[in-house]
C-alpha cells in the first residue's frame, strides 16, 4: 500500500511537467490575493463612510428643523451614532466640529479634522459653536476606525494614530432654520 504512493510521489517530483506553470502562479497569486484584500477593504470602507454620512445627514436634519432647543455636542453625537448603523466605538471614537460661516466673507474651514488619538489622553470639545436662526453652520465629524487588513494594501495606506487607527471625515452645510 505504501509502495504505490512513494512510487507516485517519486515520479511527480522527477516530473518536468508544467514547471513554467509554478513560476507564473508565483507571481500572479500574490498580486490577485493582494488585489482582493484591497477590494474587500474598500467595500468595507465604502460602507463605514455611508454609515457615517447619514448618521451625521439625519443629525443636522434634526438639528436644522429644531432650532427652539440647544444641542450640546454630546447630544449631536448621540444623534449621529443612534443613526449611523454599524460604526463600532461610535461614542468613544467620533469628534465633532461645528462652526458657523459667513457667506458673504467666506474663510476657509480648518484642512485638518479634529479627531480622537486613542493613544492620547482625552482632549476638551473644541470647536464647537452652536448657531442662531439663519446663520450658516459647518458640521464636521471625524471617526476612528480599525482597518480589516492593517498591513497590507488600503489598510497600510491609511493615515494612522499611534494605536494603529485610520480616520475617516465627513462634513455638511446647513442654515439654522427660523424658530
Amino acid at each position: 500500500m505504501i509502495q504505490p504512493v512513494k512510487n507516485f510521489l517519486r515520479r511527480f517530483r522527477r516530473s518536468e511537467d508544467g514547471s513554467a506553470l509554478v513560476i507564473e502562479f508565483c507571481i500572479f497569486v500574490p498580486l490577485l490575493f493582494g488585489a482582493f484584500l484591497m477590494a474587500v477593504e474598500m467595500g468595507i470602507y465604502s460602507m463605514r463612510q455611508m454609515y457615517l454620512d447619514r448618521g451625521l445627514d439625519l443629525a443636522v436634519r434634526f438639528v436644522r428643523l429644531n432650532t427652539n432647543e440647544d444641542y450640546t455636542h454630546d447630544d449631536i453625537k448621540q444623534m449621529i451614532c443612534d443613526n449611523s448603523g454599524w460604526l463600532e466605538n461610535c461614542g468613544e471614537t467620533l469628534r465633532l466640529e461645528m462652526v458657523s460661516i459667513n457667506p458673504r466673507d467666506f474663510a476657509q474651514f480648518e484642512q485638518t479634522a479634529d479627531c480622537v488619538d486613542t493613544s492620547e489622553p482625552v482632549e476638551p470639545v473644541r470647536g464647537f459653536t452652536l448657531g442662531r436662526e439663519n446663520q450658516m453652520m459647518m458640521l464636521r465629524a471625524c471617526i476612528k476606525f480599525d482597518p480589516i487588513y492593517p498591513t497590507s494594501g488600503l489598510g497600510y495606506a491609511f493615515e494612522k494614530d499611534g494605536s494603529g487607527k485610520a480616520k475617516m471625515v465627513s462634513s455638511a452645510a446647513f442654515v439654522q432654520e427660523p424658530g
